[in-house]
This record gives structure tokens, C-alpha cells and sequence, in this order.
């Protein structure tokens, strides 16, 4: 299955500053708690010492994996992919039976436990179909995050070694 769409996150510019994080919730009404797009601190900064301290940061969202591990585990058809590859949770189907969790390699899974529902990263679909790019990618006061079309262009995959045809890639 081939995505339409696909992020290119650039390491080298992120800073860390959890805008795309912010978008997210705005854009998608999420309640606190509940996160779509994480930004991991990488290296180990604890052992570093000034001046010659370095850190980086990557952000983290659903995938949109060509094979995408949580739709086959769900039992309930609530995970679905559409014809452009954007996979998504309709929640209106969700049991909330949380297989879904597990399968996903890059644990970006939200599990509401007092909704009984799964939630995740839809790309704003519905910005997509509007003819405009998702809001994380929009508001990136640093441009690290950009919305290509056509998928796997430049950098790497994340986690490539499970299997699961991540789309979206980084650069460093």
C-alpha cells in the first residue's frame, strides 16, 4: 500500500520547543493527558557537562505504517486505512478492547481509560481533505516538521527492523 503522504522530520532543526505537541491538542480538541505527537529528548544529558553539553530532539507520532500492525490487531475494524494510506480510529467502532496498544511499534497509541477508547495521529485528515497541510507541520516556528506528498523521499525510517513500513522519515 502506498501513502500519499508522508512527514519529514528534521532533526536538525528541531529545538525541542513542543509546538507541534501544543497544535495537536488545539487542532484535535485533545484533553490533558492525551498526546498524538510526542518530542523524545535524545542522549544522555545527565552524564554531560557544560560547556560540552549536547542534546537533540524527535518527535514521535503514528506512522501511518503501509503495514500497519494496530489495524490487523484490531478485532473490531475500528482501525482503518484509507485509499491516500492515512490510517485512523474510528472511534465509533472502538471497543476499547486496547489490542491495538501493544501492536504498535512506536507505542503512539492513546488509550482513554475512562472513554474505553483508542485515539492517534489521523494526520488531520480533515485538514488534508480542505486542501491544507496538518496543523503540527503548519505551526513548527522552526520548519522541522514538513508535510511532503508521495511518501519515502529523503532520510530514514524509524524502527525499520519491525516491520510495520513506516512512512514518515528523518533527517539529521
Amino acid at each position: 500500500m502506498n501513502s500519499k503522504y508522508a512527514f519529514i522530520f528534521d532533526l536538525r532543526r528541531c529545538i525541542g520547543c513542543e509546538t507541534c505537541t501544543i497544535a495537536c491538542k488545539v487542532e484535535n480538541n485533545l484533553e490533558p493527558g492525551e498526546n498524538w505527537i510526542r518530542v523524545h529528548t535524545l542522549g544522555d544529558i545527565g552524564k554531560q557537562t557544560y560547556p560540552e553539553v549536547r542534546m537533540s530532539f524527535r518527535p514521535v507520532t503514528c506512522m501511518h505504517c503501509r503495514n500497519a500492525p494496530c489495524l490487523t490487531a484490531c478485532p473490531d475494524g475500528a482501525i482503518v486505512r484509507r485509499e491516500d494510506g492515512i490510517v485512523f480510529i474510528d472511534g465509533s467502532k472502538c471497543s476499547g478492547c486496547e489490542l491495538c496498544l501493544p501492536a504498535c511499534p512506536y507505542n503512539v497509541i492513546h488509550f482513554d481509560a475512562r472513554k474505553r477508547l483508542a485515539s492517534k495521529c489521523d494526520f488531520c485528515r480533515g485538514r488534508i481533505d480542505r486542501g491544507l497541510e496538518p496543523f503540527c507541520a503548519r505551526e513548527c516556528p522552526v520548519g522541522a516538521i514538513r508535510f511532503a506528498e508521495g511518501g519515502n523521499g529523503e532520510g530514514y525510517a524509524l524502527l525499520p527492523e519491525a516491520g510495520a513500513g513506516p512512512v514518515h522519515r528523518y533527517v539529521e
